[in-house]
């Protein structure tokens, strides 16, 4: 309970809460933060009255309603409307919205039959209501159901004229119609609530068959990036979209073969923004590696042959420590000497040439 609500009595608890339904049931954005704020106020205000009602002990299944007095007959009331505010409740799952609203509608009406406020015709759909093993609490045959409907609806009707009829006599201070106003608001809701439990068991009946909703965009891409950080933590860790390891390690085996054949399909792409573009897309293929990354691995293979160009004309500069090599070149500097020695210039084609 808040602050505010600390000093206030039942009656003034139940008029703030009242108050507040009011301030929703006028209103139709539901999306708004107003509206939220109100239901939730609501919600807490019809709570806190249910506590008082028990540390007084109001009620009870011992006593009849004539030993209940007439300013307290109202209160009879709170379950029903906190069970209705709830349904108003747009912050939660909808699933536990209506479980807590059918909770609440059924201690209300459980209290309703303490009471015998309940006719034979609405005990028995109670019942059903209680058991919930049926998700039609009317009859299900459409001729049988529209009659009973509409026969409801006329009591209703006639209830709901009842008390417009006695409210306009609440100026006489009079003890009689004012429980008899309390009275005839107590079976509209009885008659409400059964209506509303329908209409809540066959929504729950369908959220229970629905297939599990997706995750939103972002909740997926949350996902991908919480699966990338745990890679972070293992041994090997890189990078790179797929790591050098598919050339040697498990998991299909090498990508190329070693004449660099293609041994499985794969994707080259020409950047690494484009690949980190390609990920989070719709029906997008993994990017196996880019092309700079695919040039550096076949050069490491050894698949890639250097020189020519500018780079074949560079003599290189000796390595005048290798003294070992300097003698295997000078030997091949004097063996192509004395080739050229004995076989002078043109001396092979001096057959070929002549008439």
């Amino acid at each position: 309970m808040s602050d505010q609500e600390q000093g206030l009595s039942l009656k003034e608890l139940f008029e703030k809460a009242d108050r507040l339904r009011n301030a929703v049931d006028d209103s139709y954005d539901w999306r708004s933060e107003e509206y939220q704020n109100n239901v939730r106020q609501a919600i807490d205000c019809y709570n806190n009255c249910k506590k008082m009602i028990a540390n007084l002990g109001l009620f009870s299944p011992n006593e009849s309603l004539d030993e209940v007095s007439s300013s307290e007959l109202k209160f009879l009331l709170t379950d029903f409307y906190l069970a209705q505010v709830s349904l108003k409740d747009h912050t939660g799952s909808r699933e536990s919205v209506l479980k807590r609203s059918r909770l609440a509608f059924n201690q209300f009406l459980k209290t309703c039959d303490d009471y015998d406020l309940l006719d034979g015709k609405t005990k028995a759909l109670f019942d059903k209501v209680v058991e919930g093993s049926s998700v039609a609490i009317f009859p299900s045959d459409p001729t049988t159901r529209r009659e009973v409907k509409i026969a409801r609806f006329k009591e209703e009707k006639q209830l709901k004229a009842q008390i417009e009829a006695l409210s306009k006599q609440m100026h006489v201070v009079d003890e009689d119609i004012v429980r008899e106003i309390y009275t005839t608001q107590i079976k509209l809701a009885i008659h409400q609530a059964i209506q509303e439990q329908e209409g809540i068991l066959q929504e729950l009946d369908l959220l229970s068959k629905a297939p599990p909703e997706l995750p939103s965009y972002e909740t997926a891409k949350k996902q991908a990036d919480d699966a990338r950080e745990r890679e972070k933590s293992k041994d090997g860790y890189s990078e790179k979209l797929d790591s050098p390891r598919i050339f040697t390690g498990p998991g299909g085996g090498p990508l190329l073969s070693k004449e660099g054949k293609p041994l499985r399909p794969f994707t080259l792409l020409d950047s690494r923004s484009r690949m980190k573009d390609e990920v989070f897309r719709p029906g997008h293929n993994l990017p196996t590696m880019t092309i700079d990354e695919y040039l550096e691995e076949e050069q490491r293979r050894g698949n890639i042959i250097e020189g020519g160009g500018e780079a074949s004309g560079r003599i290189p500069t000796p390595d005048e420590d290798n003294y070992e090599k300097a003698d295997a070149e000078t030997y091949k500097a004097r063996e192509w000497d004395e080739f050229t020695e004995a076989n002078a210039r043109g001396s092979g084609n001096m057959g070929f040439n002549r008439g």
